[in-house]
């Protein structure tokens, strides 16, 4: 017997997008080992992968390329996933990791170290989380009063990153012949990525992913509103508290490796809700699989669309996600009148 409703789908339904998901992945990490300033064909990358003899295509794809996808993938997961349960806490599809200033304080942090401490630029990953950690912090103690609101949660965003732009704003203007690694690290971008990118931020992400499996019942709960919530026994304000750690760990994570990356938690649970409904059990592991797929595709066409130049995936994501998200807002408008 199918279950469909409001909130789910049918295990069919479920099963399908998934596979489709899964097969548009494969494609896409094919075409991304492919492409590039040197094309290759799967053929020549498979010979020279498994010749055992070092070469210029076994140094770019395993060197460049493969560590590249795999971080790419690994974002986009962790970017969706981070978005889905804040979309959750505050009861906002317009919700993402930027609305209560982790994006915010990672980019304040690093920028500071960046054009200020130069020196110390080995450090930016460690300052941006601190950064992210902290402005949570504040924003969460700013919005606390006998518990904590949506609405003020969002507020408290706002004004914290009204002042950390102004801020960031003011650094640039005052150190303008100091911003190329600035403004690499404020588009986003995969460019120069490593195994060892790989390795740190793996870890981050897989805890940070298990972790947000532990959120679906939380995140489900909270969609039924307050009243609801509490009359089943959960306390909400822990509840928002610990979902949104969790939000902002995984944010703050790939603000470190990659910089800042938008639209991504925005769009996709969006999208994935579509696809699939409401439900956290359905609606997260889609959400997972879809930003890794759009991810890996902003960055593949950043790589390609402009022959002898790279545009950062930041960019691709900004460009691309901020028009098709008022189109899905149109036409979701358009559905609910009728």
């Amino acid at each position: 017997m199918k279950r469909t409703g409001k909130s789910g789908v049918s295990a069919l339904r479920m099963g399908s997008v998934v596979m489709i998901l899964l097969i548009a992945l494969a494609l896409l990490s094919l075409i991304a080992l492919t492409v590039g300033s040197a094309g290759y064909t799967i053929k020549s990358i498979a010979a020279a992968l498994f010749s055992g003899e070092e070469s210029t295509i076994r140094t770019i794809v395993v060197n460049l390329r493969l560590p590249r996808l795999i971080l790419a993938i690994l974002i986009g997961m962790s970017l969706s996933t981070a978005g889905a349960i804040l979309q959750s806490v505050m009861r906002n599809p317009l919700a993402d990791p930027g609305t209560i200033g982790v994006s915010a304080g990672a980019g304040t942090a690093a920028t500071t170290i960046l054009l200020l401490f130069p020196h110390m630029t080995n450090a930016v990953p460690l300052f941006a989380f601190a950064g992210a950690a902290l402005a949570c912090l504040l924003i969460y103690t700013m919005a606390w009063k006998g518990g904590v609101d949506p609405t003020r949660i969002i507020l408290s965003g706002v004004a914290i990153n009204s002042v950390l732009g102004a801020y960031n704003a003011l650094l640039q203007m005052l150190h303008s012949d100091s911003l190329q690694g600035v403004l690499a690290f404020m588009n986003g971008s995969l460019s120069g990525r490593s195994w060892s990118h790989v390795s740190v931020f793996g870890i981050y992400a897989g805890i940070g992913l298990v972790l947000s499996l532990f959120c679906i019942k939380g995140a489900n709960t909270l969609q039924l509103g307050d009243e609801v919530a509490k009359s089943l026994g959960v306390n909400v304000s822990v509840t928002r508290v610990l979902l949104s750690a969790v939000s902002a760990f995984l944010a703050a994570a790939t603000v470190t490796v990659a910089g800042m990356i938008g639209f991504v938690g925005l769009v996709v649970p969006h999208i994935s809700r579509l696809l699939v409904g409401s439900d956290y059990k359905q609606m997260l592991p889609v959400s997972m699989l879809l930003g890794a797929v759009v991810l890996l595709l902003a960055d593949t066409i950043g790589r390609t669309i402009a022959p002898g130049m790279e545009i950062p995936v930041g960019i691709v994501m900004s460009v691309t996600g901020g028009p098709f998200f008022l189109y899905m807002l149109r036409k979701r408008g358009k559905v609910s009148g009728n």
